[in-house]
């Protein structure tokens, strides 16, 4: 069993910077690919963006390429969401999560979920 905890999330004016966290529980974080997630009110939970057990890898949405950026740190089991020139439309609780067999492109990849982290932007 993995646990997942996000944190960073909070108000922030469009253009602006965020950073979110996610650390995770267990000795074994090197071995699950990592991924977020996202949710608006009334919408399905959609991809963001995912890498590889090391990092070597990256994934994007179009709708964040070029803005968001996801790493990793294996020695701290966390993983990062960097994101820059926020919009509105950015605005969507952000999930966390690991996949134990393959790049975590679709909700059905992910073996464990955190609990979110909101993330608001103004105009």
């Amino acid at each position: 069993q993995v646990q997942l905890v996000e944190s960073g999330g909070g108000l922030v004016q469009a253009g602006g910077s965020l950073r979110l966290s996610c650390a995770a529980s267990g000795r074994t974080f090197y071995s699950y690919r990592m991924g977020w997630f996202r949710q608006a009110p009334g919408k399905e939970r959609e991809f963001v963006a995912g890498i590889s057990t090391s990092g070597s890898i990256t994934n994007y949405a179009d709708s964040v390429k070029a803005r968001f950026t996801i790493s990793r740190d294996n020695a701290k089991n966390t993983v990062y969401l960097e994101m820059n020139s926020l919009k509105p439309e950015d605005t969507a609780v952000y999930y966390c999560c690991a996949a134990s067999r393959a790049m975590p492109v679709s909700r059905g990849d992910a073996d464990y979920w955190g609990q979110g982290t909101q993330v608001t932007v103004s105009s």
